[in-house]
């Protein structure tokens, strides 16, 4: 997949992950629209940023999502790149019985049931591109769960179930469909469980441009890497190693 003059939406564009993404994307000479809930935080990125589009959105509320889709279609008809990369987490221990279901809930919508109606939304403006992609941000522990995370866990394995099957479901379509599967990683998402001691998010864009460039549909950075190839060879080993009780 080419790395330059796409046009390039990115949702959760405003910090972490996503920022880091508009910023790399936006060096390469491509045109990035972020979008983020924050609309205060968003306006800032923008500003650090320079040339993107900036748009208050909510991939959670379907009432901003079809404002959304509406002005893509109308703003940015060469739309040929969609990044799924808003998302939330928060760390419950499971045996506390402490709101478990409504944390999964929010999760699950955000993370896992958003994604698909934002893709399949704009599954139309992609199609009719000569080249397309769709990118979604799992994780490592779409692999194996980490006990702090459980239903963020359960999400990003259900969004890299649904990644595959939507990567077959278009293999006859100009529409490539990417997973990036970050370790831990700098951000303020991942404050909480020791972000500071992951790595920068830039690495991690570093590693996302190149398999962008090669398409390498499965982009397993640093330490998923490691923990998939323990997985493959010892399920119930990696499961003890990702929640340090090996």
């Amino acid at each position: 997949m080419k790395t330059t003059a796409n046009t390039i939406l990115i949702t959760g564009g405003s910090a972490g992950i996503g920022l880091e993404m508009a910023r790399q994307f936006v060096a390469l000479g491509n045109k990035v629209i972020i979008t983020g809930r924050d609309e205060a935080r968003l306006n800032k990125a923008a500003a650090e940023l320079g040339n993107v589009t900036a748009i208050p959105f909510d991939v959670s509320d379907a009432n901003s999502v079809a404002s959304l889709v509406s002005r893509i279609k109308t703003e940015f008809p060469d739309l040929n790149v969609l990044v799924n990369n808003a998302g939330r987490a928060a760390v419950h221990n499971l045996a506390e019985g402490n709101n478990a279901y409504d944390i999964a809930e929010a999760e699950i919508h955000t993370n896992f049931l958003s994604v698909i109606r934002l893709t399949e939304l704009l599954l139309p403006v992609l199609k009719g591109q000569q080249a397309s992609a769709v990118i979604n941000v799992s994780s490592i522990v779409a692999f194996v769960p980490g006990q702090s995370l459980p239903t963020y866990s359960a999400s990003k394995a259900a969004l890299h179930s649904y990644t595959k099957s939507l990567r077959l479901a278009l293999r006859d379509t100009t529409v490539k469909v990417f997973e990036l599967m970050p370790p831990l990683v700098n951000t303020e998402l991942s404050a909480e469980i020791g972000g500071e001691n992951g790595i920068a998010p830039s690495v991690l864009v570093d590693d996302l441009i190149d398999g962008f460039s090669t398409d390498r549909f499965e982009i397993r950075t640093g330490q998923t890497e490691d923990m998939y190839r323990f997985y493959l060879s010892s399920p119930e080993n990696a499961l003890l190693a990702m929640n340090g009780l090996s």
